[in-house]
């Protein structure tokens, strides 16, 4: 699969498309792809997020914000684990590459689908498929491929001994210091985002479940940074959620504590999503929901599921100790 992937690759003009408000795994991972096999784009149909931006400005990194994809011969995908995370009005064209690093949705199954959801971030994948195939990594791809993994790890709280292994390995490649990888996706937090977190706090409604503390939130905008605020403040599982009319978007986070423990956020969000017929997925302690709905609502449904999973965890927790 890894060498037919390359094979697709070469000598095509492409597009790569990433996620709406595309994060450093996404850009990372198709900036690589874009340096490795030339003659590509980078599209973000809906925007990059603040991270992604500011390492775009320090790397001289351009990512288009419209395009006829119809105009290019490969389509390819990357860190988006179901068409509707694209929000775009285009179709994607049935010999699209699709590569891939969350719980397969099953949505992506009749394209040429690669997924490795063992993997944390999905700039990981892409090193894999570029040492499959003995493509050279330069210094700049292997600074944007770091700055996925640092970020999607959760600047190494969700790491994996896999992930810091091909961390260090890009490392030593490409002479670079831990104090410039880090750097990289480093930025000050702005008084909106300042704010955002603030009014998230003050809006937190939680429920205890034993020694778990689940809360929930809502606001307009920085829902993960919320998540992360909140979590700060004590609670092992959040939910924070935005409402834009008729459609919402729910970020979730969970400390690795709580995902130890059984806690899946994907799972979660994953059955959310079918049973509303929305879009849920993720990783075990980090995973979104969108789609139409009221926002809280799904809030309040998201809670509850949580509180099902933290009362089995506290049922096995009490057997054990039988």
């Amino acid at each position: 699969m890894l060498r037919s992937i390359a094979e697709k690759l070469k000598g095509k003009n492409k597009v790569i498309l990433v996620h709406g408000n595309a994060d450093m795994d996404a850009i990372g991972s198709a900036y690589a792809i874009k340096r490795a096999f030339p003659n590509a784009d980078i599209y973000a149909p809906n925007g990059v997020d603040r991270v992604s931006r500011l390492v775009m400005e320090k790397m001289d990194i351009a990512v288009l914000d419209s395009c006829d994809i119809s105009s290019y011969e490969q389509v390819v995908i990357v860190d988006t684990s179901s068409p509707e995370q694209l929000e775009g009005d285009f179709e994607i064209p049935d010999d699209a590459i699709v590569i891939d690093h969350h719980m397969s949705t099953g949505k992506w199954d009749r394209f040429q689908f690669y997924c490795d959801d063992s993997k944390t971030s999905c700039c990981e994948v892409i090193k894999q498929i570029l040492d499959e195939n003995g493509i050279p990594i330069d210094r700049d791809m292997a600074l944007m491929l770091i700055g996925g993994m640092i970020t999607d790890s959760g600047h190494f709280q969700f790491a994996k001994a896999d992930m810091l292994s091909d961390f260090a390995d890009l490392m030593r490649r490409c002479d670079i210091n831990m104090d410039e990888a880090y750097n990289l996706t480093v930025a000050e937090i702005s008084i909106s985002e300042k704010i955002a977190m603030l009014k998230a706090i003050e809006r937190t409604k939680f429920e205890r479940v034993g020694n778990l503390i689940v809360a929930t939130s809502y606001g307009g905008s920085f829902e993960a940074s919320s998540c992360r605020a909140i979590m700060a403040a004590g609670a092992d599982v959040v939910f924070v959620g935005s409402q834009r009319d008729e459609e919402f978007r729910l970020s979730a986070r969970a400390t690795q504590e709580a995902v130890r423990k059984g806690v899946h956020l994907g799972d979660i969000m994953k059955g959310i999503g079918v049973e509303t017929m929305n879009d849920g997925g993720g990783h075990g302690g980090a995973a979104g929901l969108s789609g139409i709905g009221d926002v809280e609502a799904m809030l309040h449904i998201c809670m509850m599921r949580t509180m099902e999973v933290f009362r089995e965890i506290k049922s096995k927790d009490l057997l054990e100790r039988q």
